[in-house]
């Protein structure tokens, strides 16, 4: 094993853990501002409001994300009134693509999430915080949506690892992710074990960080859930 390698290429490495976790950084903001209210409407009642929540969440969840990328970017550009619309330069764009691609799938996921986190709340609080005369709006906004996304802290930090994971496939449309450097230093030194190695280790420290990050969340925000040891 070469370890000169590792140092030659960090450069190459740490400029595209810089796309992964801008890619992650975007998919996340999005998925979540997106989420939130679709949860709300997956959750209710209402089948006009929640079954085309659900079909989106099923067709997403129900195709691989490499497919949905590749059909946003190389599928779409066969049609020519989007090639000849305003819309074109965002198309065509990898970074637009792939950023659409894993908000869009991210969504989805979150989405299932939260709707789930929602439906687990008891009903004693809903009922407690009807009695007090919340408003509906009032009653998503102090009750149930911030316990909803307490709750759904372990689940979701599970969803965020997965999306870390999931921005390898960026380099299949041109992007020069941390998957793109290792290919590339693969490419240039045939030595696939070094450069896929420092890879896994770059992608494993970033999960570490992830989790610990959620780790340190639930113990604040979910202390109230935790088993209270006898005195």
């Amino acid at each position: 094993m070469r370890v000169d390698i590792f140092w030659s290429a960090l450069p190459s490495y740490l400029s595209g853990c810089g796309t992964t976790l801008l890619l992650l950084l975007l998919a996340l903001v999005c998925g979540l501002l997106l989420s939130v209210p679709l949860a709300v409407l997956r959750a209710s009642d209402n089948l006009w409001l929640s079954r085309p929540v659900w079909l989106y969440t099923y067709v997403i969840r129900g195709t691989p994300l490499l497919v949905q990328l590749f059909i946003l970017y190389f599928g779409l550009a066969q049609f020519a009134p989007l090639r000849e619309s305003m819309l074109w330069p965002l198309f065509s764009s990898p970074w637009f693509c792939a950023g659409l691609a894993f908000a869009l799938n991210t969504t989805a996921y979150t989405t299932e999430i939260f709707a789930g986190s929602l439906r687990s709340i008891a009903v004693g609080e809903i009922e407690a915080a009807k009695s007090l005369g919340m408003s509906s709006l009032t009653l998503y906004r102090r009750v149930l949506l911030p316990d909803a996304l307490r709750r759904a802290l372990p689940a979701y930090s599970n969803e965020v690892v997965f999306m870390l994971h999931a921005t390898s496939l960026a380099g299949t449309v041109t992007l020069f992710d941390l998957t793109a450097a290792a290919r590339a230093i693969n490419a240039d030194t045939y030595r696939p074990f070094e450069a896929f190695g420092l890879a896994a280790l770059l992608y494993l420290l970033l999960t570490f960080a992830l989790v610990g990050l959620f780790r340190s969340a639930e113990r604040r925000w979910l202390r109230h859930l935790q088993p209270r040891s006898a005195a």
